[in-house]
């Protein structure tokens, strides 16, 4: 007979009890991985992880896990996922729903998630593991197998998925889950299904189970071969370009890599998820890439004849639908701590942490540089790019004669009045792309912009979980606290901004600047640019031909008053900054409301992004698209040839 210790508690205790006492590790830092959990309760999980969270909140225990209310349960998932990205994925939340539509609304933001490489834990709700009330209430039933529910619909989007059916079960799911949440090359969204039953279910427990234990996320190193093989195709460059991705932020290799660009005068681009890792003003810095990028960093992609990706994942936005990186015998080094990721586009391959990974070529590479004529010119292209914002951000020339702001411009004056730490939260619509290109990043947190499934809805959601990870970090670090700036279009406010009022209630400040302009731009633009004449994209009432009449009487100011927020509307450039210095003295969530003229875009680079138009149309305007479209499709490049070193061969092609 066994003589372990063991403690008796439901399942759902016993998980909750598990997660508050995990901690994670890197460069000897030791934090609380799981900060909280994120609930709405419902038949399948009230009594179950409900009760259990209900218990340790009444236990006066400051370590017991923290529960937030959510309003919306894929919002919910979005303010998770949002605070693991602002910690740098060193830290992140649980989320648990009712089974049937409570869980299925969780699936968009485990998708979010597992495509963002962000670690967020979902605990849905799921049916009776002993079958006895079957079909409970919301059970999904099928014809062709009885162990199926709607749950499993989380599988091809979670990078971990279990379901516990006894309590011997949970021990492993549980430390199986936090393996893949730790570990960045594997994390995204885990999935944890819980039978209703099962969780209310007692169980004798080892005591340790629930001991500390600490997870160590390790800085893996690059093999030495292959940085010799990457640091040799550097030497023979002579106009490199450095594409900075999200990696480079959560590895906290920012430090290295302006050390490195410094040192080498190679420029420095960057994706979505990269933007800050160097401040927008370094000599060294070119801004964004790819189909919403510069005119400097893009000029410099058709040039490059090597370019370095750092923590990329190269998505179609950042090589343009690969067309961007031009230059004929263009070579890849990728850096990156999935091997998944490195080997793309043929490249020299260095799965290792960004931050070793670029001190090991910052070392390798000490006392060589870029040519002058290369760097001097990526400086210049850069200066000239900033102009261009300046421009966008000030000139009021081109406003529209009824007196409507353009983007840019409210883009101008939020970035002029932000603090450098401040945090921008946007997603989805015109504005990422805007945001891109002309936001003055200046401190590595400073931009959050969700990107790799631009959810929309995700905007007020990531304000709230970027405003909670921005008081931790506080707390835990000494930081000073930051200001979140949420920037939404009208078309991702009425998807989901009920997290307002999560906001009212935690006693949080999230600034909201809501852009209203009566459609969706981003698509509208897109429609008009493919001979689609921005069909079905205006916020218009139905006539006889279609929804092409009046705009609607919809007020969206009243509508984020009614959900507790102060709001302030601004009626021009000046009253726009009046309402972001108020709204930043202010200690309460504040939506700041102003309407503007979708049909003026911001400065762009030429760059294209692949988005099929139909081959045959009676429409001329689909026509003349298909036509630009067949030019574009003839610049795409493969990006399949091997990144060998000049004057190497491999085996293969000396025969």
């Amino acid at each position: 007979m066994s003589t372990t210790p063991t403690v008796r508690l439901t399942v759902a205790q016993a998980l909750v009890r598990f997660l508050e006492v995990q901690h994670v590790e890197r460069d000897g830092d030791v934090q609380p991985f799981y900060a909280g959990c994120w609930g709405i309760f419902g038949h399948g999980n009230v009594a179950g992880v409900g009760q259990a969270l209900l218990e340790r909140e009444q236990s006066d225990d400051p370590a017991a896990l923290r529960y937030f209310q959510g309003r919306n349960e894929q919002a919910m998932v979005h303010a998770a996922v949002a605070y693991a990205r602002h910690r740098d994925r060193l830290a992140t939340m649980a989320v648990t729903a009712s089974v049937g539509p409570g869980a299925t609304n969780m699936v968009t933001g485990a998708a979010l998630a597992t495509i963002n490489r962000l670690p967020v834990l979902l605990l849905p709700g799921d049916t009776f593991a002993t079958r006895v009330a079957q079909p409970v209430l919301q059970e999904l039933e099928t014809s062709y197998a009885g162990d199926v529910s709607v749950n499993d619909a989380f599988r091809p989007v979670s990078a971990y998925f279990d379901r516990v059916d006894r309590p011997e079960q949970l021990p492993s799911a549980l430390l199986n889950a936090t393996r893949v949440l730790t570990d960045p090359a594997q994390t995204g969204a885990v999935t944890i299904a819980l039978p209703q039953d099962v969780q209310a279910q007692a169980h004798d427990w080892p005591v340790e189970l629930f001991e500390t234990r600490v997870w160590h996320v390790a800085r893996p190193l690059p093999e030495r071969s292959v940085l010799d093989r990457a640091v040799e195709l550097v030497r023979q460059a002579e106009r490199p370009l450095l594409v900075a991705g999200g990696g480079v932020i959560y590895s906290g290799a920012d430090v290295v890599l302006r050390e490195l660009a410094e040192a080498t005068g190679i420029p420095v681009a960057e994706t979505q998820a990269g933007k800050g890792s160097l401040p927008y003003d370094h000599p060294q810095s070119v801004g964004a890439v790819g189909a919403t990028g510069t005119t400097a960093a893009d000029g410099l992609a058709a040039e490059a004849d090597l370019v370095i990706g750092v923590g990329t994942r190269w998505s179609d936005f950042t090589t343009a639908s690969r067309t961007v990186f031009a230059h004929p015998d263009v070579r890849f080094v990728n850096l990156n701590v999935s091997a998944f990721d490195a080997h793309k586009h043929g490249a020299v391959s260095l799965v290792a942490d960004a931050r070793e990974g670029l001190a090991a070529l910052r070392d390798a590479l000490a006392g060589w540089t870029a040519p002058t004529a290369h760097t001097e010119r990526a400086t210049t292209l850069a200066r000239a790019w900033d102009a261009t914002v300046e421009q966008a951000y000030t000139d009021t020339a081109g406003t529209p004669a009824e007196g409507l702001m353009v983007q840019s411009q409210v883009l101008g004056v939020v970035n002029r009045v932000s603090d450098p730490r401040d945090v921008v939260v946007c997603a989805a619509g015109s504005m990422p792309g805007d945001l891109h290109k002309l936001w003055r990043t200046r401190d590595r947190k400073g931009y959050h912009v969700e990107y790799g499934f631009s959810c929309m809805g995700y905007e007020v959601a990531g304000g709230l979980g970027v405003k909670l990870a921005a008081l931790d970090e506080a707390d835990l670090h000494g930081a000073e606290d930051r200001d979140v700036v949420v920037m939404v279009g009208d078309g991702s406010w009425l998807m989901m901004s009920s997290e307002i009022v999560t906001a009212v209630a935690e006693g949080l400040k999230v600034i909201v600047v809501l852009v209203q302009n009566h459609g969706f731009a981003s698509i509208g633009a897109l429609s008009e640019s493919l001979g689609s004449q921005r069909f079905g994209t205006r916020y218009r009432a139905r006539t006889a031909t279609g929804l092409d009449g009046s705009r609607l009487p919809v007020d969206l100011a009243a509508n984020a008053a009614s959900l507790g927020a102060d709001v302030l509307v601004a009626h021009g450039l000046e009253d726009l900054e009046s309402a972001v210095r108020k709204a930043k003295e202010s200690t309460r969530t504040t939506v700041i409301h102003v309407e503007t003229d979708p049909l003026v875009p911001a400065p762009s680079s030429p760059a294209w992004w692949d988005v099929p138009v139909a081959e045959v149309s009676v429409l001329e305007s689909t026509r003349t698209a298909r036509a630009a479209y067949d030019g574009h499709k003839r610049e795409q490049r493969t990006h399949l040839s091997p990144a060998s070193p000049r004057g190497t061969t491999t085996k293969d092609e000396q025969r």
